[in-house]
């Protein structure tokens, strides 16, 4: 299986659309907010819902994304990604296997991988994915997770093992990452953040999207 020499995919603000937040507002309304607002990649995840209401939610939030140039990914789900015509998948360590994602999905798909472990590290470096996401570097409330928070030490420990392997591969953090946090967690070795309640449980969404996305790039700009 090849793997890409090529980045095809800004992951400087991974704005994920979890089901959860349709209280706030329909799910596509959120993405295209964040989308016009600067987040550079739109995700979507959703723990409980059906295929087919899955299907239905991705087929809506790419079609208002459409026209915007910002890429849109399934999480968790190759399956649904094809039927709705997403961009590409992100997968977890649960998840259909990388090299298998390729191969239905296409080389043209974007596909990223959530990396907690060493061996996580060292899998995402030789696998043929587009970006990897390191976490949970914090402490959050958006989801369940068993495992203990790698923190920044952490992040700077699998981001050195993943750049050894893949040197230009895109690495973003995800989880308790709120705005104080991004100049730590940029320093540490991340290419860009992974966020949800920050953005869309904000009072205004716009302005939080267009202040994680000026804080990613300040960060990154310092870091150069």
């Amino acid at each position: 299986m090849t793997i890409p020499n090529t980045i095809k995919v800004d992951d400087r603000l991974n704005a994920i659309v979890d089901a959860s937040l349709a209280d706030i507002a329909p799910l596509p309304e959120l993405a295209l907010a964040a989308a016009r607002h600067g987040a550079t990649l739109i995700q979507y995840r959703d723990k409980t819902a059906s295929t087919r209401v899955m299907v239905e939610r991705a087929v809506a939030i790419r079609a208002a994304l459409a026209g915007t140039g910002v890429a849109f990914v399934v999480n968790d789900r190759v399956d649904v990604a094809l039927a709705a015509g997403a961009d590409g998948v992100h997968l977890g360590a649960d998840d259909m296997d990388a090299p298998t994602a390729r191969r239905l999905l296409g080389d043209a798909a974007i596909i990223g991988l959530t990396v907690k472990t060493p061996a996580d590290a060292a899998r995402a470096g030789r696998a043929p994915i587009d970006y990897a996401c390191i976490g949970g570097v914090f402490e959050t409330l958006s989801k369940v997770n068993p495992d203990p928070p790698v923190g920044l030490d952490g992040l700077r420990a699998l981001r050195g093992t993943i750049r050894r392997l893949r040197p230009d591969m895109p690495v973003s953090a995800i989880a308790g990452i709120d705005l104080s946090r991004v100049p730590d967690v940029i320093a540490a070795g991340a290419d860009g953040v992974a966020v949800i309640s920050a953005i869309f449980r904000a009072s205004d969404i716009a302005g939080a999207t267009t202040a994680f996305r000026t804080a990613v790039d300040a960060a990154l700009e310092g870091r150069a």
